[in-house]
């Protein structure tokens, strides 16, 4: 499938050089004499070899599928070409009879190029070497060769530096020092390259080892945290990202610079890796080489982030396809992980023998553990355990051996200790491996032991992660070890699935130590009171274990989750409670952002389904962790609110309450409390603003955005406003707030989205309320479109200023979107649209849920739809989830009834699809005769 078919170290060339050289001879003397004739002439040629050369390249990868051997062929067919500009600068342009000795050169290829490998879009790194300082000969060859390479619209990197320059400067600067360190002699003046060689390894390395590889590990660490900390990042950078190329070169630079070698197979001689480690550092190197290649030649340039547009693109050209419930860019994205965790391993084990050579200072290779304690004291819990050089290690190299148990009690230890594991502790634990089988995984001490670990408050995700890295995770949980590396190809989920599962554990854990105390009240409050935190660990650990089946993965977790717990140790009731939990662990999110919790029917129905106190908040804990696993910015206060209030209405009910008169004492309490983050407010003046809200804005909306609202709603009044807007940025959750109010009518969410969509804004949330005295207060939360709050701030206005004139009237909404210049849709992503219909989740309304692919302009043109289909919108629930809209309307006809007539259902959903397809037409919507409720 996707094995690549030529190995070979020196793969074919794609151009001729005795060919190349004839052409330019031929090429200049039909040229004559005029120096701009020449030059043109010799540009035409090596244009043409270059551009068959590449294509040549293109179509070798295409066949071998061989990353690296792609990367020397077209770093060989540079090499011809600044051979050849070399020899016509030196023997036909500036040629000269009996050269001084500060008459040479040496063309050196530098950094990445040195390396004799190049992308298809990457920079020509060129050195001019020179013995003494810059002479005019020496000057105009080097004009020469570079004016012709930037004619051929190369981008090239070039300095010309003497030899002691060079050296000194490689001295100071570690970035310089680097790109020389791979230096190689492309044409020139040979014995001047090799005084250079000698000098550079007798006066910058020697002896500044341990330096360089500090500087280097210090480099990694920074490029890592711009391309993004995680490797399990889903749009990860190929180049610099985690585990990407970037790792594998300064793992090379630090061998080279260190054990003095020269090649990948001298590292095996040199002790540093195994012939096994060296081969997967090889089969790495060329697997992120041919996604880089393919990246560069499908996009034209040197894009360097594998985006979702490219995956499926990158997916079809190394050969994948769809299997086992799992598409061929989820495949694809799979092994990509997999050898971004490879990289991982190799970097661990170069890391451990250079502290063991003392070229490392002693350091912790995550910071996560950086509370880790430093203690020499022996370890009583096992005597097959050490500390080595601070950190965990084994006693004897056949402790997994002797007792498989090990492998897991390994990671209990450090978990209990606050320890890091030593690099050479896990090299073992990778190669033991195989021991672990259906005898441990049903051994009741390795049980005990790994869910010890599950349910620790300590560093739970800190082991957890270093467990599956090693590999001991999916070997023991075979079900966990399936989703391994596994992304899930949407916008929505920033991480793999085995690393969002991870990410859950930690989050609980902050959540138990009070570390999330401001930011998750409730469910700080709620979790000493469950009285099995066992269940909402491992519950929270296999909640998503069954994504890449092509059943549903809550209803096939709940079945795995019924095999898997008794195997930990699990009660039968307990076993029963993980199941459900993970059968309905998206139902308290899905019921929080798209129904309308005003509504008494959503509640009962909802704790119907619960129907326990203890399940209740365990879901809301176990959503909780969920949501804010998913990625940065995914929780917000919106989210927690709807979440809070859903929780509170559905405990009154199975405590056996009366939710009328707990909602009217929660609703006091929240005036209460806006009260008194107002106390400037006079009470005659808060009294009247307190009484302009209906009982769901009291229950819905947090207190920062209350008293924002206060503050807006205030100021519009003093000025005698009847329409306002107000503008915010959210740079945290990457949108922008865009806050209206306005005199409520059936058509005013229409023109907001609509204004909205004329302006370029994409809607990615919504709060819409009316007030008793008849005004609307909606807040539409937009993607952000610059990185600086001020761009974002006047862009943010001009929206503002659009939903006002069309509010005014001043601008015509159908009109304006229409004029919107049209913006392709992603082809990356296919969402199947679908309109729900239902008459059994509201007691006074019709509740229709629209899903499918996200564009701007898709709400505009779906309440649009409900206008002109004569249905008034009660209230309206927004939500995007990546790619994914979901958008869920309460809706009545004219009259203020249902939608019960099935011709009319059939109407509403025939239109609304035509809508998710983009083929509703524009018409005249009909004027609508009732008010919007309150919504």
């Amino acid at each position: 499938m996707v094995a690549p078919r030529n190995n070979s170290a020196h793969p074919s060339p794609v151009f001729d050089r005795a060919e190349l050289k004839e052409a330019l001879d031929r090429a200049l003397a039909e040229a004559g004499p005029e120096a701009v004739a020449r030059r043109a002439a010799v540009v035409a040629v090596l244009r043409t070899t270059l551009e068959a050369g590449r294509e040549r390249a293109r179509a070798l990868l295409d066949a071998e599928r061989n990353g690296r051997a792609c990367a020397r062929r077209l770093s060989d067919l540079m090499d011809g070409l600044v051979s050849a500009l070399h020899d016509i600068a030196v023997r036909v342009l500036h040629p000269v009879q009996n050269p001084s000795t500060s008459e040479r050169l040496a063309v050196v290829a530098v950094g990445g190029y040195g390396r004799g490998t190049l992308a298809p879009g990457s920079d020509v790194d060129l050195l001019f070497l020179l013995p003494y300082k810059t002479t005019p000969w020496s000057e105009s060859v080097v004009e020469s060769m570079l004016y012709a390479l930037w004619d051929l619209k190369l981008k090239v990197g070039h300095s010309t530096r003497s030899m002691d320059e060079c050296i000194r400067e490689a001295s100071g600067d570690y970035t310089i020092r680097t790109a020389l360190l791979e230096a190689r002699l492309i044409q020139g003046d040979a014995a001047l390259f090799a005084e250079f060689e000698q000098r550079f390894d007798r006066e910058v390395v020697q002896g500044t080892a341990p330096q360089f590889v500090t500087e280097k590990l210090a480099e990694r660490e920074r490029r890592v945290n711009r391309a993004g900390q995680s490797r399990y990042l889903v749009e990860p950078n190929v180049k610099d990202g985690k585990g990407g190329l970037r790792d594998l070169n300064t793992l090379f630079w630090i061998a080279k610079y260190v054990y003095r070698v020269k090649r990948t197979a001298d590292l095996v001689e040199a002790g540093l890796f195994t012939q096994e480690e060296a081969d997967l550092f090889r089969r790495c190197d060329e697997f992120l080489w041919r996604v880089r290649c393919q990246m560069h030649y499908v996009t034209g340039r040197a894009e360097e982030r594998l985006t979702f547009d490219l995956q499926r693109q990158i997916a079809e050209k190394l050969g994948y396809s769809t299997h086992g419930g799992l598409s061929a860019v989820e495949r694809f994205m799979k092994r990509y992980f997999l050898v971004a965790k490879d990289v991982g391993d190799l970097t661990a084990i170069v890391c451990a023998a250079l502290e063991a050579r003392h070229a490392k200072p002693r350091a912790m290779l995550d910071r996560l553990v950086g509370r880790f304690r430093r203690s020499g004291r022996a370890i009583s819990e096992s005597k097959d355990f050490v500390i080595d050089n601070d950190r965990l290690s084994v006693a004897r190299p056949d402790v997994f051996e002797r007792d498989p148990v090990n492998l897991v009690r390994l990671f209990w230890i450090a978990d209990k200790l606050n320890r890091a594991i030593h690099p050479d502790a896990a090299r073992l634990v990778t190669r033991s491996l195989k021991l672990i089988d259906t005898d441990l995984r049903k051994n009741p001490e390795a049980n005990r032991l790994f869910l010890e670990v599950l349910t620790s408050t300590n560093a739970p995700e800190v082991v957890l992660r270093r467990m599956n890295e090693a590999g001991v995770l999916g070997r023991f949980v075979p079900e966990f070890g399936r989703v391994v590396a596994m992304m899930q190809f949407n916008m929505y989920h920033h991480y793999t699935v085995d690393e969002h599962l991870i990410r859950s554990i930690g989050i609980l854990a902050d959540i138990e130590n009070g570390r999330l105390k401001d930011e998750l009240p409730v469910s700080n409050e709620i979790l000493p009171a469950i009285r099995n935190r066992t269940v909402l660990a491992v519950a929270l650990f296999i909640h998503d274990i069954a994504k890449g089946r092509p059943e549903d993965h809550s209803v096939a977790g709940a079945r795995i989750a019924r095999k898997l717990c008794p195997r930990m140790g699990l009660t039968d009731a307990e076993t029963d409670t993980v199941s459900w939990l993970i059968e309905f662990h998206l139902t308290m999110s899905t019921v929080a952002q798209s129904r309308d919790l005003s509504d008494p029917k959503t509640i009962e129905s909802f704790a119907a389904t619960v129907q326990t106190l203890e399940r209740l908040r365990m879901l809301l804990v176990l959503t909780v962790c969920d949501i804010m696993a998913v990625g940065p910015g995914v929780w917000n206060g919106w989210k927690g609110q709807l979440l809070r209030t859903l929780y509170w209405e559905t405990e009154i009910v199975l405590a056996g309450g009366h939710s009328q008169i707990e909602r009217a004492q929660r609703v006091r309490h929240a005036q209460e409390e806006l009260r008194r983050a107002l106390p400037t407010w006079p009470d005659s003046e808060i009294d009247a603003y307190l009484a302009r809200h209906y009982p769901a804005y009291w229950l819905k909306v947090d207190l920062e955005r209350k008293v924002k609202h206060a503050l807006f709603l205030r100021s519009a009044d003093k000025e005698l406003r009847s329409l306002a807007t107000e503008v915010a940025t959210d740079a945290f959750r990457g949108v922008t707030e865009l806050t209206v109010t306005a005199q409520d009518h059936p058509r005013l969410l229409a023109i907001i989205t609509g204004a909205c969509a004329a302006a370029g804004a994409n809607i990615v949330d919504a709060q819409i309320f009316t007030t008793t005295d008849g005004m609307a207060l909606d807040t539409i939360f937009v993607s952000r479109a610059f990185d600086m709050d001020e761009d974002e701030l006047r862009r943010g206005a001009r929206v503002a200023q659009h939903i006002e004139k069309a509010l005014k009237g001043e601008i015509k909404i159908a009109e304006a979107v229409a004029a919107r210049p049209e913006r392709a849709a992603s082809k990356a992503f296919t969402v199947p649209p679908q309109v729900m219909i239902d008459n059994a989740l509201s007691n006074r309304h019709t509740v229709i849920e629209v899903a499918g692919l996200d564009r701007p302009g898709l709400l505009y043109e779906l309440t649009t739809a409900l206008g002109k289909l004569n249905l008034n919108i009660a209230s309206a629930h927004i939500a995007t989830f990546g790619e994914k809209a979901v958008d869920v309307f309460y809706v009545t006809d004219l009259t203020g009834s249902k939608v019960v007539n099935p011709a009319k259902q059939g109407s509403i959903r025939r239109h609304l699809m035509e809508v998710l397809h983009g083929r509703e037409k524009e018409r005249e919507p009909r004027p609508a005769k009732a008010a919007v409720a309150a919504r």
